[in-house]
């Protein structure tokens, strides 16, 4: 948790980077890769000046901070942030694919995207709402199962405690 909230800070620190909101935070398990535990999950919304690729190197500096390492494909990293969408755009760019090419398979990005945003759009498929409906349903495994966990809050920088 302290890794997704050391992100979520530096992720806001970032030249031209204005946050908007973040989502509850979600436990989910592995999908794909080695067996490895559970994984937090959480969407940030950003404003952000500039480039795509600028905001994609803002996110990799982030990975860097927390140590990231990226030896297997899907396997236990401390942290994974990924630029899922960048406005309208739509780009096949394979450094940056936007959007990003699995995010409307994925209900860990999905679920609390939504949460941030009841009319979210990821460009060029569908309205997010939609998307997270067809995961649940071809999902008859529960693979994709998330538990919101209410006892952990990321808070954007400057944001005061809530008590209650």
């Amino acid at each position: 948790m302290a890794t997704l909230q050391g992100a979520v800070d530096l992720l806001a620190a970032g030249r031209g980077v204005t946050p908007v909101v973040v989502s509850p935070v979600y436990e989910t398990a592995p999908v794909g890769g080695p067996e490895q535990g559970a994984f937090l999950n959480a969407v940030l919304v950003v404003d952000a000046e500039g480039e795509p690729k600028e905001l994609l190197e803002l996110a990799r500096s982030a990975e860097r901070a927390f140590e990231r390492v990226r030896e297997v494909r899907w396997g236990p990293r401390t942290l994974d942030v990924d630029v899922i969408a960048f406005g309208g755009l739509t780009d096949d760019d394979p450094e940056l694919t936007l959007p990003h090419p699995r995010a409307h398979l994925r209900a860990f990005v999905l679920r609390p995207w939504l949460d941030t945003d009841p009319a979210a759009v990821l460009p060029g498929r569908a309205p997010v709402a939609a998307l997270l409906a067809g995961v649940e349903e071809a999902d008859a495994g529960g693979e994709q199962r998330l538990t919101r966990r209410e006892d952990l809050r990321l808070r954007l920088p400057g944001e005061a405690d809530r008590v209650g």
